[in-house]
């Protein structure tokens, strides 16, 4: 199987060198191969109609369900596989089928073009990971909850991860319970939806049963004995009159923290004393545990949902929204006893900061919508949804605050030698408050061979961004907040600022803003012949705070005969600076050269990005085209070959972390900035290193997705779905540039971060599945294959992860009357990612630092196994 895959990746490299005329010759070619005849249905047998009409009633077992798909199209009627672009759509069976609990794992493990890489020691991105859509970065993928804009986070990624500089979606906010099913369009729709959907949309239909209640209840651990996941959910249903309704859904989730830390060979840092080793350090990770936390973040989750509507006159209210919260628990990197950045008379061993973080999540739509005459119908709503993100230090301390002279113009004035050892840090904020307008009908003309379909509307909306400072002990240098005051460490050097870990926001960095934008669309499809359906789409967007976008997209799909078609799209996009990427600025502590360094996060438009010429954010500009393919040979097996391209300009980009020069003469004290103008920029600062946002570079992006599935029935009553699913990319950085005159293009975005761009997400994953039901019972079997990626963060040199098969095995038993157990494992195999080189990455893997944790897909817990139950009850009567 593994010889298979590297063989599927290797032809694919192939062809992506050999370019586009290639791919379309070979889709031209696959059209016009003869396929095998589909036999026509013979009658049905006198007597089993009743059978027949109960196998119709069989739910789908494929994730590609043949259900009409709301995403990519403004009308109904069309399936995921007669649509222009591609879709997926993930069934509530699929869902359930994966025994992960978060939203955001299920997608990864079901839709290959979606990651979800896991990440460990990154501040809030321990709590909220990135998720991506064909490689790109979390905010060029928009989100919609029942075909309506989901607001962002309030976090933003800045530390070395996958969405280093982006503020994405937390889509684990979306208890997995409440979802019907998920609709991924994996095509460029910033004409469609507006900003954001360059790499495409995921829209999440919330379940609308009514009559019955589902109650999950379960658990599991990883095979090292450690990170114990709690379930417990319920999901029910009431009808409201005729036609109304109303469910609701309520979803707990305990997650306990995993680690794992390797034993330490080293005391290269003074993290350990020396009784360590003689106790077993060097070769039991679990006596030195206490330096280290590498791997999932504790987390409790509560989560509540509600989806209903009610007709009134000639229409109907509906109402749908949801409310999250989250504690976490995950730790910084070790302060060790000699460090400048450690209190003895408090912690005599050094300390491991703890990061305490709160997430939560509200949202809540409501509108009404109705038919009009001639086919014609309509759609008002109110959208609003707000991300709150909590930030609290816990086993820290401030090393200005203890060692601070009581009198500083006394060279022998006594210390205060007291520090608190918790503090908040600060919080953010992000809203998005919206109003639309939207018109759907038919347009009935004498071109083609249908109808006209046309969709128009307009949407206003607005965002807001706040950071509230922290406790005044989270952000200060000593009690007066005075850099002139000479304040020194244990080691003479000069005491940091702020509690270890994570230092607060300080009321410098406090912002309370917002922006808005209005856009105004149109939408329209027909099929102007038997065979050849064409549609286009306009979008006008003004936005308050960098002006206006204009975008388009064609979209057509052609029938060479019953059993093949093609599909292609071509469109425009835009992404508008994120209103997080706009107003943030924040200083951390980060690792630099193995030294750890307080680095500034600089707002746009801050005195320091003017010091360097920095102007204000613009948008970014996309241009996406596809061409697939379609064949559908029988009514049990089809399959999709998709090819894209999407390129992207200006992107905005989290800069290098930029440190001072250091010439062999050195810089000069002032630094000189004849002779070091970096450093002659950060030094009225404070900070030893800076980082901002900025339009920065251009990146293509290439890639192919094909999908397919097939089912059937035996004669024993027994079926059986094959599914697979295969997608590449491939994303270069073409060109990159610098607005300053300080910074090259090299310093501003250095190597470390190209790699991160174009190899920090698997180019290769391919998941293959079978599901064979009987009587009740079911087994899953799905191989997930993620490909290699590479990173040098943290070290500067470049290291490569060998990709990785993961397997995971399900089976599902009835024990009772609407009472089933689903038992089995993810990653049954416990696969690994490769150890870190312990030469080129020193010196981490001698301090226990067994990975790499800036890019790995599927991270490092290795197995899971896990059981649940299922309960339905019928509560109609």
């Amino acid at each position: 199987m593994i010889r298979c895959i590297h063989g599927f990746v290797e032809s694919f490299r192939t062809w992506r060198r050999g370019g586009w005329f290639a791919v379309v010759a070979l889709l031209v070619g696959l059209a016009l191969v003869p396929l095998p005849a589909v036999q026509a249905e013979e009658p049905t047998p006198a007597g089993e109609e009743e059978q027949q009409e109960e196998a119709e009633k069989k739910p789908a077992k494929s994730r590609y369900e043949e259900v009409v798909t709301v995403t990519g199209t403004r009308f109904e009627g069309r399936t995921a596989i007669d649509t222009p672009a591609p879709v997926d759509v993930i069934g509530a069976d699929a869902i359930r089928s994966t025994g992960a609990t978060e939203t955001g794992k299920i997608l990864q493990l079901l839709a290959p073009s979606f990651n979800f890489s896991s990440t460990t020691i990154s501040d809030g991105t321990d709590i909220i990971r990135p998720a991506t859509l064909r490689a790109l970065g979390p905010d060029q993928v928009l989100v919609l909850v029942n075909g309506k804009r989901r607001h962002q986070q309030a976090l933003i990624h800045i530390q070395q991860t996958i969405a280093r500089g982006s503020a994405g979606y937390d889509i684990n906010a979306i208890p997995a319970s409440a979802i019907e099913r998920i609709e991924v369009l994996r095509d460029g729709a910033a004409a469609q939806y507006g900003s954001d959907a360059i790499a495409g949309v995921i829209n999440i239909i919330l379940k609308d049963q009514t009559g019955t209640t589902d109650v999950t209840v379960e658990g599991g651990q990883h095979f090292e004995g450690d990170g114990t996941i709690l379930l417990v959910g319920a999901n029910t249903g009431f009808a409201i009159g005729d036609d109304g309704y109303a469910n609701f859904t309520v979803e707990y989730r305990d997650r306990e923290e995993t680690n794992r830390a390797g034993p330490a060979t080293t005391n290269l840092l003074g993290w350990y004393d020396p009784m360590d080793f003689a106790n077993g350090c060097e070769v039991d990770a679990s006596q030195c545990r206490r330096f280290l936390r590498i791997g999932d973040a504790d987390s409790e989750n509560i989560s509540l949902m509600v989806n209903s509507a009610l007709p009134v006159g000639e229409g109907e209210f509906y109402f749908f929204g949801g409310y999250a919260n989250r504690k976490g628990n995950s730790s910084g990197f070790y302060r060790g006893p000699l460090d400048n950045r450690t209190v003895p008379d408090i912690y005599p061993n050094g300390f491991l900061p703890t990061i305490v973080t709160e997430p939560t999540d509200t949202s809540m739509a409501l509108g009404y919508r109705g038919d009009l005459p001639n086919d014609w119908s309509y759609d008002f709503s109110l959208n609003w949804g707000m991300s709150e993100f909590k930030f609290r230090e816990e086993n820290t301390v401030n090393i200005s605050y203890w060692y601070e002279p009581i009198d500083p113009n006394d060279p022998n004035s006594p210390l205060f030698m007291a520090s608190p050892t918790s503090a908040d840090t600060g919080t953010l904020t992000y809203d998005q408050l919206s109003a639309s307008f939207d018109l759907t009908g038919v347009v009935n003309w004498n071109v083609g061979s249908g109808p006209l379909y046309v969709a128009a509307g307009v949407e206003w909306r607005q965002e807001g961004y706040q950071i509230e400072a922290g406790d005044p002990v989270s952000y200060q240098y000593g009690r007066t907040n005075d850099p002139s005051i000479d304040i020194f460490g244990q080691t003479g050097d000069t005491a940091p600022i702020g509690t270890q870990g994570f230092p607060g926001w300080s009321p410098r960095e406090a912002v309370d803003d917002d922006r808005d934008n209005i856009g105004i669309y149109v939408d329209a499809e027909s099929q102007f012949a038997e065979r050849f359906l064409a549609g286009a789409a306009l979008r006008v967007e003004d936005y308050s705070d960098f002006g206006s976008t204009i975008n388009g997209k064609l979209s057509g799909r052609v029938e060479l005969s019953d059993a093949v078609s093609v599909r292609a799209t071509a469109s425009t996009g835009f992404r508008a600076p994120g209103v997080q990427q706009a107003f943030f600025s924040q200083r951390s502590t980060n690792l630099r050269n193995g030294v750890l360094t307080d680095t500034l996060t600089a707002r746009q438009g801050s005195a320091l990005t003017q010091a360097f010429g920095v102007p204000a954010l613009d948008e970014e500009t996309s241009v996406s085209v596809s061409l697939g393919l379609v064949a559908k040979p029988s009514d049990k097996f089809h399959v999709t070959i998709d090819l894209y391209r999407i390129d992207i300009d200006d992107r905005i980009i989290f800069s290098s972390e930029i440190g001072p020069e250091n010439p062999p003469g050195g810089c000069g004290d002032p630094p000189d900035p004849n002779i070091c103008p970096i450093a002659a920029i950060l030094a009225p600062f404070n900070v030893g290193q800076v980082q901002f946002f900025t339009n920065a570079i251009d990146t293509e992006t290439e890639g192919l997705d094909i999908v397919g599935v097939y089912t059937t029935d035996f004669a024993n009553g027994s079926d059986l779905a094959i599914e697979g699913a295969f997608h590449f990319n491939d994303t270069k950085v073409a060109a990159r540039r610098s607005s300053s005159a300080v910074l090259p293009a090299s310093v501003l975005f250095d190597q470390t971060q190209v790699t991160l761009i174009e190899e920090g997400q698997p180019a290769e994953h391919f998941t293959v599945a079978g599901t064979y039901g009987i009587a009740g019972w079911s087994a899953n079997l799905r191989l997930n294959y993620f490909g290699e990626v590479s990173g040098q963060g943290f070290t500067g040199v470049k290291q490569t992860w060998d990709g990785k098969l993961l397997t995971d095995l399900t089976i599902t038993a009835p024990l009772a009357e609407n009472l089933t157990l689903t038992f089995g494992g993810t990653n049954i195999f416990d696969e690994f990612p490769d150890n870190w080189d312990p030469n080129n990455a020193f010196p981490f893997p001698q301090l226990g630092f067994v990975y790499g944790w800036e890019t790995l897909p599927f991270g490092v817990n290795g197995g899971y196994y896990f059981a649940r139950l299922n309960y339905r009850f019928d509560h109609s009567r």
